[in-house]
């Protein structure tokens, strides 16, 4: 019985989870660049320095992955063009959850952890929940089904 009421909570959540993306659109291009600006202009650097998702600024910007990230301050900017792989939230700036699912949805930048060193971002705080009850199946779902989702527009 606890096994069931467990994949049955899991389950619900995730359910929960897609209806409350699938109303959430892709972003736009929102850059000069005509790129997309992931994270809705918030810090990816803050979320490892700050410990919380910190907005940046349209002046301060670099591209990684044919996605632009903004800066709260030029020290953030250097610390992100020195190591983006290790700063730069993992699948695009998608939902992890999602992307796990064969799906990319834009994800809410209050919807983060970070795990064995990297960042992950959900489309809700949901999905957090089935993250972190499932992390190395996801984790591997994702990783399977991003070279073909990231080709998509």
């Amino acid at each position: 019985m606890r096994d069931f009421s467990r994949r049955a909570v899991f389950s619900a959540l995730l359910l929960l989870a897609g209806f409350a993306l699938a109303r959430t659109p892709l972003a736009a291009d929102n850059s000069a660049s005509g790129k997309r600006v992931a994270l809705g202009g918030h810090d990816p650097v803050s979320y490892f320095t700050e410990g919380r998702p910190e907005k940046g600024s349209a002046e301060l910007t670099a591209a990684f992955d044919d996605v632009v990230y903004w800066f709260k301050n030029p020290e953030h900017r250097a610390l992100f063009v020195a190591d983006p792989d290790h700063f730069a939230p993992q699948f695009g700036a998608f939902c992890a959850v999602n992307v796990a699912r064969g799906k990319k949805y834009e994800a809410d930048p209050e919807a983060w952890t970070i795990a064995d060193g990297k960042l992950y971002v959900f489309g809700a705080k949901e999905a957090l929940l089935a993250f972190r009850q499932q992390t190395a199946s996801i984790v591997k779902s994702a990783a399977a089904n991003w070279p073909e989702l990231r080709k998509q527009q």
